[in-house]
């Protein structure tokens, strides 16, 4: 059974805790064939909260500077839940160091530098992973092989949204997400990756697209202290931040295949703690999902009789391999812990076996494109081509 050694990054954190909590209990879930995860060192450069760490990962060392991960001659995997802005610098790093990297989402600033960071990891042969966990819901493997299999036909058009309102009170406190230097794209880089995550998993590469990005509430106070969602009474005497990246998007656009995308996502959303849809529609049937129902997949197809035909509900359940390993019964939900963990365990039997599993950093490098091309379309007014 082969063991490898972590380093996770920003450990202190939501997406930190949540990493280190699936490399300790997938085992128990997906058992040790595909290898285990040994937490062998947590970073978090705030003292007060590092303090906090031990009884995370009993045993692991707590460090406070990422580059003692990277140059730890133990740690065979950087797991990266770095703030937006360090996620370049610090892959790279890791990559050179001959460490394998599991990078949380966006994995780069911009295309062009998630394309040197694929290709230093194929030169170098190394396992690499973005953390796009939404997909990994068993749910969509569904939608993906009706999809393969031609069920639903050649697909025609996408259509997805993302919606939360952490910023829907316009006195909601500023955030580092809400910073354009520790965040260059905001919400594009921070939902709407999520969206195109889908995009990328379901439909293919997208080749061409329009954007609108704004900014809702351009000031918010500054609360020290505060987490992600965490609201705060305002005494009157904050002191005020620009908002510098953008609020929302709204997305048309092309497919190399062929079909056509309307897309939209937004942090400001009132009422929607956590909107996530997507439909796509094809020349025999369609499929059509939604968040709120976790589990289970809308299916229409052309081929039921006629005055028979409608959607029909599909609820995911343990006929699928990360299902069963969780719950013995459909409809029971898995939910984005569950997700985690199975993406955790994911990236383990990757780095034990040699194979790269989906989504790569290539994938990861086209996802940073749309990123790119949103922000230029959006500066420009126009559509604009992704190579």
């Amino acid at each position: 059974m082969a063991e490898v050694r972590v380093a996770i990054l920003g450990a202190s954190g939501w997406m930190g805790k949540v990493h280190t909590m699936a490399y300790q209990t997938f085992p128990h879930f997906m058992g040790t064939a595909g290898g285990t995860a040994s937490v062998v060192a947590l970073v978090e450069e705030n003292p007060k909260a590092a303090a906090e760490l031990g009884f995370r990962a009993p045993g692991a060392k707590i460090l406070q500077s990422w580059r003692e991960a990277v140059q730890d001659p133990e740690v065979e995997l950087i797991d990266i839940c770095l703030p937006d802005s360090l996620h370049y610098e610090v892959a790279k790093a890791a990559l050179l160091a001959g460490k394998h990297v599991y990078c949380e989402k966006p994995l780069a600033e911009t295309a062009t530098q998630a394309r040197e960071l694929a290709d230093i990891a194929k030169s170098k042969g190394l396992i690499t992973r973005v953390g796009h966990a939404f997909p990994r819901n068993p749910v969509h493997d569904l939608a993906r092989e009706i999809i393969v299999a031609g069920e639903i036909g050649e697909i025609k058009m996408f259509k997805a949204c993302q919606h939360v309102d952490v910023y829907g009170d316009p006195l909601a406190p500023f955030m580092w997400r809400a910073d354009g230097k520790l965040a260059p794209t905001g919400i594009i880089g921070d939902t709407g990756t999520h969206v195109f995550s889908f995009m990328d998993f379901l439909v293919g590469r997208v080749s061409e697209l329009i954007a609108d990005t704004f900014i809702v509430t351009p000031r918010r106070p500054v609360v020290s202290g505060l987490g992600y969602g965490e609201q705060a009474r305002l005494s009157g005497n904050e002191q005020w931040s620009d908002v510098t990246n953008p609020d929302g998007t709204n997305i048309l656009c092309k497919f190399a295949n062929g079909a056509r995308g309307l897309v939209d996502f937004s942090r400001m959303a009132t009422g929607r703690k956590f909107m996530q849809t997507y439909e796509v529609y094809g020349t025999k049937g369609s499929l059509s999902y939604t968040y709120d129902e976790v589990n289970r997949l809308r299916f229409y197809t052309n081929e039921d009789a006629n005055g028979r035909r409608g959607f029909r509900e599909i609820d995911v359940g343990p006929e699928r391999e990360t299902f069963r390993a969780f719950l013995p019964l459909p409809n029971f939900a898995l939910g984005y812990n569950e997700s985690k963990i199975i993406e955790a365990a994911e990236v383990i039997r990757s780095i034990t076996t040699g194979q790269q599993m989906w989504p790569t950093f290539e994938a990861g490098h086209h996802i940073c494109q749309i990123v790119d091309a949103c922000m230029e379309s959006s500066r420009l007014g126009r559509w604009v081509s992704i190579a």
